[in-house]
């Protein structure tokens, strides 16, 4: 059984009520991510669950979405809520990763120089080429005898 985070999802916005709260949206193959960042005390929380609950072992993964909080001095001030669905881990990371880069720049515009510098702004536009009509894939033919 899976523990999940204390406080349901309508407790958690009555709380935000009050405080300043700034909406993102990353994206990457068919994942898309919401990101909201809400003044806090620095815990991210993906899909109603903790970073380490909803990425488990792979260190790369955490690894790769904690890369562009190193470039925000403030991201420690700000808690992260995320909601992202579609596709596989992978692609889920990297549209996290995406919109969180694109929500604090628009909550500290003085940041964008640095994060789009580093390439945490630009989105990866590749997506799965579509399977054609008389082929078993996207690029693949079917085998071709001579008799």
């Amino acid at each position: 059984m899976v523990d999940t985070i204390e406080k349901t999802e309508t407790e958690v916005v009555k709380e935000l009520e009050n405080k300043k709260v700034v909406w993102a949206t990353g994206r990457r193959k068919t994942s898309v991510a919401r990101v909201r960042l809400v003044e806090g005390t620095g815990k991210i929380i993906i899909n109603s669950r903790s970073l380490d609950e909803y990425l488990g072992g792979h260190e790369k993964h955490k690894f790769e979405l904690m890369k562009p909080l190193q470039f925000i001095p403030i991201a420690n001030n700000y808690d992260i809520y995320v909601n992202v669905k579609g596709g596989g881990l992978t692609g889920q990371v990297d549209a996290i990763k995406l919109g969180i880069a694109r929500a604090f720049c628009e909550l500290e515009p003085t940041l964008r120089a640095k994060l789009k510098q580093e390439g945490f702004l630009r989105r990866d536009p590749r997506m799965v080429e579509r399977k054609k009509a008389g082929q078993p894939k996207a690029r693949k033919k079917f085998q071709w005898t001579k008799r």
